[in-house]
């Protein structure tokens, strides 16, 4: 895209202050929205085993701050071999870039329709924010094949925590093609601040009730 920013990183790395209420805060929310939520984390675990008697959630390695490798956790919305289908896919992947997507991807159980429509299937990354892979808010880890693919423009979106939901998500979503998630990214991280964290949490709200082309 046009109107490429690049980013101080000694400026993305410090602002002490503002990662310390961000970090605090999210341990607090995560902490609470865990318990409170647990009724329905049981209701969905029960639902996704029901349909195929398969695990309620899965496990996938994603990049996270600086390039760290680590496990982010998300209700299984797919078939158990769906990772294994990729390369048979690849061919309908409807994205240009380092990102995989399928508007109608046959891998997708019919709970996981669902769940994935109400962004649902994100809920035990809470569990991710509390231990501090994760923030609430912050560019989403992309998967290490991705990162192989990346720039060194595109791996400005590694400098900060990765997050449940940003300013790609509640914006363009599945409609950006991965220049564009890049570009939002790093604008949000050029623009981050407690406020714009807020607004980004307020409207995920929004999209979590009236979905804006989630699948």
């Amino acid at each position: 895209m046009n109107n490429r920013i690049q980013l101080d990183k000694s400026k993305v790395q410090g602002r002490y202050f503002y990662r310390f209420v961000k970090r605090t805060f999210d341990i607090l929310a995560s902490a609470v929205a865990l318990i409170v939520l647990s009724p329905l984390f049981l209701f969905l675990a029960i639902k996704i085993k029901h349909e195929d008697h398969g695990p309620a959630f899965y496990s996938q390695e994603r990049i996270g701050k600086n390039g760290k490798p680590f496990k982010m956790y998300k209700f299984r919305s797919m078939i158990v071999n769906a990772d294994q289908l990729v390369e048979q896919l690849e061919e309908q992947n409807e994205v240009n870039g380092a990102m995989f997507k399928i508007k109608d991807d046959p891998r997708i159980t019919k709970v996981g329709k669902w769940i994935r429509k109400y962004s649902l299937d994100e809920l035990p990354q809470l569990w991710n924010v509390l231990i501090g892979d994760m923030s609430l808010v912050g560019p989403r880890p992309p998967l290490p094949i991705e990162v192989e693919e990346y720039t060194d423009y595109d791996k400005q979106r590694l400098l900060v925590t990765p997050g449940c939901t940003g300013l790609w998500q509640v914006t363009k979503r599945n409609d950006a093609d991965f220049d564009e998630m890049v570009w939002l990214d790093i604008i949000y991280i050029n623009h981050s601040g407690l406020w714009e964290d807020f607004k980004i949490l307020v409207k995920t709200i929004g999209v979590v009730v009236n979905p804006n082309s989630a699948y």
